[in-house]
């Protein structure tokens, strides 16, 4: 059901809005990604390498207060057989908007559940929260042989 609302710019016009409760079809694919086993491709080639996968627009709730966190999340990972394909990762990382989760569990649990699914040489994954009271935190956790990584420069924010 669509209902319309006044737009601010004239009385005469009119948008529709989508109630809250109808579910979008993002709504649904984030659902999805929380508890279906993410998307993943063959890795195709023998070499050593890395990807690095930067998801700026990471949010959360603060267990403590409910008040919003944000952040990016960084993934670096050297594949074996699998690689993450990159909706499915952004759609897995969007389920977290609406929990209640530390900085520091919700890093651990992003590393734990692509380290199980995608079975990797080596992964690390940070945290990278934007500052709140004047406090900035940069969580990471690494797994396995991550001699590959570059040095991470956290965000200034």
């Amino acid at each position: 059901m669509t209902t319309l609302i006044p737009s601010l710019g004239s009385a005469a016009s009119q948008e529709p809005v989508s109630p809250v409760n109808e579910q979008q079809y993002g709504d649904q694919a984030i659902r999805q990604a929380a508890i279906e086993p993410l998307e993943k491709w063959p890795n195709h080639s023998n070499n050593d390498y890395t990807i690095h996968i930067e998801h700026p627009e990471y949010t959360a709730l603060c267990p403590r207060s409910g008040y919003p966190d944000f952040g990016t999340i960084v993934l670096d990972y050297q594949p074996r057989d699998w690689v993450v394909e990159l909706k499915a990762f952004k759609l897995y990382i969007n389920t977290y908007r609406n929990r209640r989760i530390s900085h520091e569990m919700v890093t651990n649990e992003i590393a734990d559940r692509l380290w199980n699914e995608l079975a990797p040489v080596g992964l690390r994954v940070i945290g990278d929260f934007t500052r709140r009271g004047g406090v900035k935190t940069v969580i990471t956790v690494a797994k396995g042989d991550t001699g590959l990584f570059t040095a991470y420069v956290p965000n200034l924010l």
